[in-house]
């Protein structure tokens, strides 16, 4: 049984509809019988995870453990204020063109064993053409066919979106915690519907936002951080490193009870960019009555570099 599956059946009744949208995007690379990297929508952190494990060739396994940091607890409201005051200086980046590519280097790495795959991406601005490695090494480019739905938008469409959200921090919040954003699937594959109470909502949506590569406009990124220190529970540490050795903030949401898997935003603790999402047991995890992740595990999709270019195979 790989990670995935694992954490698909052990998560099948909490809020995490990336689990399900995954089961999607595997069963659409099934069917159009693609032999290399698909790439069909701009959340290239969840879609990373899939296609690593058919496109890319991955390292032997070997535990990978996080060097010893010490993280200290900052004030997030402090934090998050001075993060929406950066980004909102950043003047607004012009839209690419339809023919532009979106280009993305990611790094995955697997809890159970620590493995690694280094995954790089195009995606034609407009969605429709993608281009990557095959199982063989061989860069190829493909057309997409269009699927209707809103977890298939283009870097273009998902702009648009993204340009009709309010800016005002306290409308922002409203929005997303009325919001069923990738949340309400059919109930497929006997996994149930999830069921978030309107923080939990809020803050998975807002995290989502964080890490699209879509051109996002200065005041809307501002108005996210700013909606984010209003969420109960939110906080965030100094000193937490990814996957890659890399040490920025880590955004995390606190939960009630005992903790045993922290997930974190990382972000660049000087431009407030999304460094990686990654999560991290602080105890052991048992599986009908196994260990299945140990203390220290870490399951991480980290943005190594990412730009737009005029053609596929470029990088910025």
């Amino acid at each position: 049984m790989d990670d995935l599956t694992i954490l698909g059946e052990m998560r099948a009744d909490a809020p995490e509809p990336d689990a399900v949208r995954l089961r999607r995007l595997r069963r659409r690379v099934m069917r159009r019988r693609r032999r290399f990297m698909i790439m069909p929508s701009v959340l290239v952190a969840a879609v990373a995870v899939v296609v690593a494990a058919v496109s890319m060739a991955e390292r032997p396994p070997a535990v990978r453990t996080l060097p010893a940091v010490e993280t200290v607890l900052l004030n997030s409201k402090t934090v998050l204020e001075k993060a929406a005051k950066t980004v909102e200086r950043r003047a607004d980046a012009p839209e690419p063109r339809p023919d532009q590519w979106q280009y993305t280097k990611t790094l995955n790495v697997q809890p159970a064993d620590g493995r690694t795959a280094t995954h790089e991406s195009w995606l034609r601005y407009d969605g429709k053409q993608t281009a990557g490695r095959d199982v063989e090494g061989n860069f190829r480019v493909q057309d997409v066919p269009p699927d209707p739905g809103d977890d298939d938008l283009s870097p273009q469409q998902y702009r648009q979106k993204l340009l009709k959200l309010p800016t005002d921090p306290d409308k922002l919040l409203a929005h997303v915690q009325g919001d069923r954003h990738w949340v309400d699937y059919p109930k497929e594959e006997g996994v149930p519907k999830s069921v978030e109470d309107p923080d939990t909502r809020a803050y998975r949506i807002l995290s989502l936002y964080l890490q699209q590569q879509a051109v996002m406009p200065p005041e809307l990124e501002a108005a996210i951080f700013r909606a984010m220190a209003k969420i109960p529970g939110v906080e965030i540490e100094q000193g937490v490193t990814d996957a890659t050795g890399r040490t920025g903030l880590g955004l995390f949401r606190s939960t009630i009870g005992e903790e045993t898997q922290r997930r974190y935003l990382i972000l660049d603790p000087r431009t407030y960019r999304v460094m990686a999402d990654q999560s991290i047991w602080l105890g052991d995890e048992l599986f009908k009555g196994e260990v299945v992740f140990r203390k220290g595990s870490v399951f991480a999709d980290v943005w190594l570099e990412s730009g737009i270019v005029d053609k596929p195979g470029d990088v910025p």
